[in-house]
């Protein structure tokens, strides 16, 4: 299958930004330590302890709008770099914009992070997300089902499709 122009300079980008940030995101954590809360707080982000956060954060920005205006092909192009960078996935975050666009930004990225690791800790961060949009007045309906209907439809963990998920929230 080939990809559309662009998506390989973009799996380059990122996969440079993982390589920088996997050490950090792979560093052991003594949680025996009584003092490892404070101690982790006390680190710089890990972007910044790598140096690379102009670039990861260029490159997350590019990969969410080749995202929102790819075919479906591109979209899983996308969804497969996130299922592969996982110390990219993990360190690389949109700031909080209490917009409707910031929200629809943040669903964007969610929905090609297809649930990551673990769907349950993206349904915590989606009930945030959503919380936030509510109090800043955001009509959450229709970028929901916006960006659901550019999600997965595959049911990774047991729990439901990215689009089901979100389609669950707009439709509750």
């Amino acid at each position: 299958m080939e990809q559309p122009t662009g998506i390989e300079e973009l799996a380059e980008r990122v996969a440079l930004v993982d390589a920088a940030v996997r050490p950090i995101a792979e560093q052991p954590v003594d949680v025996t330590d009584p003092d490892w809360v404070k101690k982790m707080g006390q680190r710089p982000a890990p972007l910044d302890e790598a140096g690379v956060r102009a670039e990861a954060e260029s490159a997350l920005r590019a990969l969410i709008a080749v995202y929102a205006q790819g075919d479906e092909a591109l979209r899983a192009s996308v969804r497969g770099l996130f299922s592969r960078c996982t110390s990219f996935r993990w360190a690389t975050h949109l700031p909080v914009e209490p917009t409707p666009e910031g929200f629809r930004q943040r669903l964007l990225h969610m929905s090609a992070v297809d649930q990551g690791s673990d769907t349950r800790d993206e349904l915590l961060s989606l009930r945030d997300l959503c919380a936030d949009a509510r109090t800043a007045g955001i009509d959450l309906g229709p970028i929901l089902r916006e960006v659901a209907e550019l999600s997965s439809r595959e049911d990774k963990y047991g729990m439901g499709s990215m689009r089901d998920i979100l389609l669950g929230v707009a439709y509750p």
